[in-house]
């Protein structure tokens, strides 16, 4: 593939536009050297006007997405999609969000431009475990754990009970539920079926990843192993789901 037609699917602008980056030369190596159109290269070593470039294709990227948000790329603002480079919008594929967070819901997010693996993450039959910390406007009687883990819990409006879901309490009255489905608003409507109110929902967790070191707003591109220990906990999950029937 051309240094052009490369930097276009990154989003850099259309192909005619990354052709006049490259002619000005805009694009150089890491060590300064001009790239031209026909030049060999690699990712890491490309750059445009100094700076890396987006993440590559096939990657991963790590959000702390901040309350008010939409997981969208063509709703009212503000969007997900504003707290990175605009250029994600029109890369091909799109960096898409794996899953989604309400706009009342903060925490992590993924975004990736890999259908196989965004599908093997939000499909139901791998039951990746997912931790949300939550805030409720009243304390926990003492049941609510034991009816959670039960596996037969009933959501108003759907004929199939909520999959077994680990409860526990943490200190200053907030509570963590880890889930293995995603279903709409799930862990609002599993609250509101014990009788409790949600008043603040945060993601922490996905599978073996969590927020270290990344603060509210930001983002950061997952590691070849971090993706790799994703795939495995998401096979062996479903691995787990598949010989618990």
């Amino acid at each position: 593939m051309s240094l052009a037609r490369y930097l276009a699917r990154l989003g850099y602008g259309p192909r005619k536009a990354c052709e006049r980056l490259i002619a000005g030369q805009q694009v150089r190596s890491a060590s300064g050297a001009v790239l031209r159109d026909g030049d060999p290269f690699a990712h890491d070593d490309v750059r445009v006007d100094g700076a890396p470039l987006d993440p590559p294709p096939g990657a991963v990227v790590l959000l702390h997405k901040p309350v008010g948000y939409v997981c969208s790329t063509r709703d009212r603002p503000p969007l997900v999609y504003d707290l990175v480079p605009p250029r994600w919008l029109v890369r091909t594929p799109v960096l898409a969000t794996v899953g989604r967070l309400d706009a009342d819901t903060s925490g992590l997010l993924l975004l990736t431009d890999d259908g196989p693996l965004n599908h093997q993450l939000t499909s139901p039959r791998w039951h990746l475990p997912k931790g949300y910390d939550v805030t409720l406007a009243d304390p926990l009687r003492g049941d609510e754990a034991e009816c959670f883990a039960s596996g037969t819990l009933r959501l108003q409006g759907d004929d199939e009970p909520v999959r077994a879901a680990i409860l526990t309490a943490h200190d200053g009255g907030q509570v963590r539920l880890t889930i293995s489905e995603g279903r709409y608003h799930q862990v609002r409507r599993m609250f509101a079926a014990v009788g409790h109110h949600v008043t603040a929902l945060h993601r922490a967790t996905f599978g073996p990843l969590d927020l270290t070191g990344v603060n509210i707003g930001s983002w950061r591109v997952l590691a070849a192993d971090e993706v790799r220990a994703l795939r495995e906990a998401a096979q062996s999950a479903a691995r787990a789901a598949k010989g618990a029937r």
